[in-house]
């Protein structure tokens, strides 16, 4: 039935679905997984770095995580280079509204104006979907804290806790089951490697495989955007237990 139905964007089935979206959502689904935890004190983001061969050179740049503003970032699983062009578009969106009103853009409003720029990916002919989903992590004024999902629709929700890319089902079930309102920055890296550890493709995970950043407020009140390096991802596995030191140095 989905043949007939398929070829457009804006067509809809019979059964009131957008087959394109869909199938968008799928591509994102073979993808590198990617976790977002809210804590009391920041937020934490962590995501699966997937090595296709090893001839190939590991970037020195980020590949999973961007910062967008001063007190936003963002986790990526999907196409990179449909993440690019969104990424950019939200950088020129949040200097805009600072440039305009002396202030940093509150994080929900920098959300669903880039949403709506994905959705109009979905209405009009000859486009297709951003194959690309998004957490977005970020501070304000008004709310603090906030945590952000959103996917090729269009459509951005606010999570405590949620997981895009491959066996995101599996690790929205663990999340579930362990994730506490209460629980400090520390205790979101240990559950957020915790869940990477059991869902991830690979049997191991090192530092070479995975990206964790977390924004939180230093003691000024200043919003920072910290990016692990692999030295200290390494103490991190070692500490938790996910991986042994003699792993590490051999």
């Amino acid at each position: 039935m989905s043949r007939r139905y398929d070829s457009r964007t804006t067509i809809f089935s019979p059964e009131g679905r957008l087959y394109q979206v869909e199938y968008a959502m799928e591509a994102i689904g073979n993808a590198g997984s990617a976790i977002g935890i809210l804590s009391k004190d920041g937020v934490v983001l962590i995501g699966e770095k997937k090595v296709t061969s090893k001839l190939l050179q590991t970037s020195t740049s980020a590949e999973k995580m961007y910062k967008i503003d001063d007190h936003v970032a963002c986790a990526v699983a999907g196409i990179m280079s449909d993440a690019n062009i969104l990424i950019n578009t939200a950088r020129v969106q949040a200097q805009r509204y600072t440039f305009m009103y002396q202030e940093p853009m509150p994080v929900e409003q920098l959300v669903q104006s880039l949403c709506d720029t994905k959705q109009g990916y979905t209405q009009f002919g000859g486009l297709r979907p951003f194959g690309v989903s998004f957490l977005f992590a970020g501070w304000d004024k008004n709310y603090g804290f906030q945590l952000y999902m959103s996917d090729p629709s269009g459509n951005y929700g606010g999570w405590k806790a949620a997981a895009v890319g491959a066996n995101n089902q599996a690790a929205q079930s663990i999340l579930k089951q362990d994730y506490k309102d209460d629980a400090t920055r520390e205790e979101a890296v240990e559950l957020a490697l915790k869940v990477l550890t059991k869902t991830m493709d690979s049997t191991s995970l090192t530092s070479e495989k995975l990206e964790l950043a977390e924004l939180y407020l230093t003691p000024s009140g200043t919003v920072k955007y910290h990016v692990h390096s692999p030295e200290s991802l390494t103490k991190l596995l070692v500490k938790h237990g996910v991986t042994q030191p003699a792993a590490e140095t051999s």
